[in-house]
């Protein structure tokens, strides 16, 4: 069993920036894939982002490639989510998941333990 815990949402404006944090305790931090959904009011939840067990691999939805960056620090059990160049279409519930990775799969990052999310707003 893996608890997850995020927090660092909250309300920028339109070009801002926020960094997201993972916090995760139970089993082993290291063995799992981690990765963050998130989910906008009215919409389906979407896949962001994913990393390997080891960080050397990412996946990136195409709406946030090269203005969010994951991150892992498996000696503080703690993943982050560095987002920069937000939009108001980036408003959503953000939800830290832990699971598997598998490359040759859309979206790679199959969950098996979910937080509770935490609301990032941009306001345009």
């Amino acid at each position: 069993q893996v608890q997850l815990v995020e927090s660092g949402g909250g309300l920028v404006q339109a070009g801002g920036s926020l960094r997201l944090s993972c916090a995760a305790s139970g089993r082993t931090f290291s063995i799992y894939a981690m990765g963050w959904f998130r989910q906008a009011p009215g919409k389906e939840r979407e896949f962001v982002v994913a990393v390997t067990q080891s960080g050397g691999s990412t996946s990136y939805a195409a709406s946030v490639k090269g203005r969010f960056t994951i991150s892992r620090d498996d000696a503080k059990n703690t993943m982050y989510l560095q987002m920069n160049s937000l939009k108001p279409e980036d408003t959503a519930l953000y939800y830290c998941v832990a699971g598997s990775y598998y490359s040759d799969t859309y979206p790679p990052l199959q969950s098996a333990y979910w937080g509770q999310g935490t609301q990032v707003t941009v306001s345009s």
